[in-house]
C-alpha cells in the first residue's frame, strides 16, 4: 500500500482493462479504479474482478483506491469484501453518496469483520444532504479524505452544467472548513471536461487557491496541470523555509516574537509554512 499525494487522482473505470492500466501506468498521484457509475449492473461481479486483480498487480507500486458501490445498493457489501481481501495493497476505498456517518459506520463495521484490515475510506459527497452533513462525515471512521462529487449534487440542485466554480463556493467553503477540522485532505470533484484547456485550468486554480489539496480528473492530459497547480513553487517553499527558521532562531533566543523581511511572525503563519511544505513532501 503506497501513501497517496491526492494532487491529481485519475478515475478509470473497473470493467476496462485497457483504459484502467492505462491510468494505472499514467503518473497521476492516486489512480481511482470505479465500480460504481462506470459499470452496469450486469458487469458489476467482472469489474469487481478485475479492480482485485489490479490492485495485487500494481498496489505495491502506487497508490489505488477503488470506489465502492454506494450504502444503500446491493453490491456494496461485495464490494467492501473485496477490497479487504487486497487492503494490503489498496491505498483506500471511496465510499459514493455518503450522506451521514451513519453510512460510513456501516462501512466501519462491515471491514472489522475482516480481521487486521487497514482500510482507508475516501467520503464523496454528493448529496444536498451530504453537504449539510459533512461535518460529521469528515470526521467519521477510516476518512482520510472528502471529495465534492459535482455532477449529482448539481443534478440534484438543479443547477447548471455550465456554472463558473465561483459558484460552488458555499459547498467548496463547507467542505474545506468540515477537512481541515477533522484533519483530512480536502478534494474537488472532477472537471466534467476531458480537456487540458483554460476552463478546466480556471476551475483548478480556483480550488487550490481556495486551499483544496487536490482534484479529481477524468483524463490523463489533465494530470499535469492539477500536478503542477496544488504544487508549491520553488520560490513558496524557500519562503516556508525561511519562516520556520525564524520563529525556531526565536524560540532558540528566548525572543518573544520573530519578524521576517519585517513582518512579525506567529503560529498561523508557522502552519502555512508546514502545510506548504508538506505539500512538496518536505
Amino acid at each position: 500500500m503506497i501513501a497517496a499525494r491526492r494532487r491529481a487522482a485519475l478515475v478509470a473505470p473497473g470493467s476496462d482493462e485497457r483504459k484502467a492500466r492505462k491510468a494505472l501506468e499514467s503518473a497521476a498521484d492516486e489512480v481511482v479504479l470505479d465500480l460504481e457509475d462506470a459499470v452496469t449492473p450486469a458487469r458489476k461481479d467482472e469489474a469487481r474482478d478485475l479492480v482485485a486483480r489490479l490492485v495485487r498487480e500494481y498496489g505495491a507500486t502506487r497508490a489505488v483506491s477503488v470506489r465502492v458501490n454506494g450504502p444503500g445498493t446491493e453490491w456494496f457489501r461485495a464490494d467492501l469484501a473485496a477490497a479487504a481481501e487486497v487492503s494490503g495493497e489498496l491505498a483506500s476505498i471511496v465510499i459514493p453518496k455518503v450522506e451521514s456517518v451513519a453510512d460510513l459506520d456501516a462501512a466501519d463495521r462491515l471491514l472489522r469483520g475482516a480481521e487486521g484490515v487497514p482500510l482507508r475510506v475516501q467520503a464523496l459527497v454528493e448529496t444536498p444532504t451530504g453537504v449539510q452533513n459533512v461535518v460529521a462525515i469528515a470526521a467519521g471512521p477510516r476518512v482520510v479524505a472528502v471529495i465534492i462529487g459535482y455532477a449529482d449534487l448539481g443534478a440534484a440542485l438543479g443547477r447548471s452544467t455550465s456554472v463558473r466554480p465561483a459558484q460552488w463556493l458555499y459547498v467548496q467553503d463547507r467542505v474545506l472548513h468540515a477537512a481541515r477540522a477533522a484533519g483530512v485532505d480536502a478534494i474537488d470533484g472532477p472537471f466534467l471536461g476531458i480537456k487540458d484547456d483554460e476552463a478546466f485550468r480556471d476551475a483548478t486554480r480556483w480550488v487550490a487557491d481556495l486551499g483544496f489539496d487536490g482534484k479529481w480528473v477524468i483524463h490523463p492530459a489533465q494530470i499535469d496541470t492539477a500536478q503542477e497547480t496544488f504544487t508549491p513553487t520553488a520560490e513558496q517553499a524557500d519562503q516556508a523555509e525561511k519562516v520556520l527558521a525564524a520563529l525556531e532562531e526565536a524560540e532558540t533566543l528566548g525572543a518573544g516574537a520573530a519578524q521576517l523581511d519585517g513582518q512579525m511572525l506567529d503560529e498561523a503563519v508557522a502552519v502555512a509554512a508546514r502545510r506548504t511544505l508538506a505539500k512538496i513532501g518536505a
